[in-house]
């Protein structure tokens, strides 16, 4: 195949600067890379790498043969409902997944050891040192165990805590109690210390972190009281029921990096919150430098007749 048989490459985003991606693609391949199609049909155009792409940007393209998403999660680009009938690549990148990780044990951690409570005793000039309980005592339950949560539960495992996973589908994570299916999502809850959501967003699980679910978790727990951390997407959580179990006691505390509305609103009760940690959609950021590489390498196989891989089941949604 020649250079101009292979097509150029769309990058189609908004809500950001994707020049960062622009040069790594720029550097990578002989490709042109574009922001804007030549028209709604332009026929150049053979892979798509979006992350929020305009609606029906897409959708008129006739020789497009891919999308990728920039970011871990393909919910984004199912919200234009004009997506051509072309595979969906996931991002599955051994940089992102450590980079989740690396939020899911510092908030762990952090409420291991009582940050809170010293954090406040700092403020308070107080010298006193509260119980702190084993990483053996306590259990944290990941709620989805695709690679991030798998990676983070097996971290977690080695580090010793008890760990708990959750699936749609039944899986099995060597050193994780596995649970899975709506029946047994109660007693995974109910066994958790610490519930991590790492869940991708479909019709199923939009709003499942609500006050029904919450109202499952253990009261009293080594830490002092069960504890919240989502890192996956915002419409997972309902926040009025977050907020109403953090006043009720059903909630100790939560690690929040995702939000119904991003940016998180600036009257939002979570902000000022003495009881809630917030970030903003930092846990894993797609590092162009090293997602760019796997991109090109997967056009580049595909052309040479080869399959992709990391394919986006569109009946599952992710």
């Amino acid at each position: 195949m020649t250079q101009a048989s292979k097509g150029r490459i769309l990058l189609a985003t908004t809500g950001w600067d994707p020049a960062g991606w622009v040069e790594q693609f720029r550097h990578l391949t002989t490709r042109e890379v574009v922001q804007e199609p030549d028209g709604p049909d332009d026929p150049s155009i053979r892979f798509a790498v979006v992350w929020k792409q305009r609606p029906g940007v897409l959708a008129g393209l006739p020789n497009l043969k891919a999308i990728f998403s920039i970011g871990a999660g393909v919910d984004h680009i199912f919200r234009d409902t004009n997506i051509p009938q072309v595979p969906i690549v996931r991002v599955v990148a051994d940089d992102l997944t450590l980079r989740m990780s690396e939020y899911v044990v510092w908030q762990v951690l952090d409420h291991l050891r009582q940050g809170r409570i010293y954090r406040e005793q700092q403020q308070r000039k107080i010298w006193r040192e509260p119980y702190q309980p084993a990483a053996s005592d306590v259990t944290v339950g990941i709620m989805g165990l695709g690679v991030l949560g798998t990676d983070a539960a097996l971290k977690l495992a080695a580090m010793g805590f008890k760990v708990a996973g959750w699936s749609r589908r039944e899986k099995h994570v060597e050193g994780v109690s596995n649970f899975h299916g709506e029946r047994q999502l109660p007693a995974f809850v109910s066994a958790c210390d610490i519930l991590v959501v790492l869940l991708p967003l479909t019709p199923a699980t939009r709003g499942i972190v609500n006050g029904e679910l919450l109202s499952n978790l253990k009261r009293a727990t080594p830490i002092g009281g069960p504890v919240l951390i989502n890192a996956g997407r915002g419409q997972l959580q309902v926040e009025a029921d977050i907020l109403a179990a953090l006043d009720s006691g059903a909630l100790m505390a939560a690690s929040l990096d995702v939000f119904e509305i991003e940016p998180l609103p600036r009257d939002s009760r979570l902000w000022e919150h003495p009881r809630v940690s917030v970030t903003p959609h930092a846990a894993a950021t797609s590092d162009p430098g090293k997602l760019a590489p796997l991109m090109v390498r997967q056009m580049d196989d595909f052309d040479a007749g080869l399959p992709l891989t990391n394919l986006v089941d569109r009946d599952a949604g992710y």
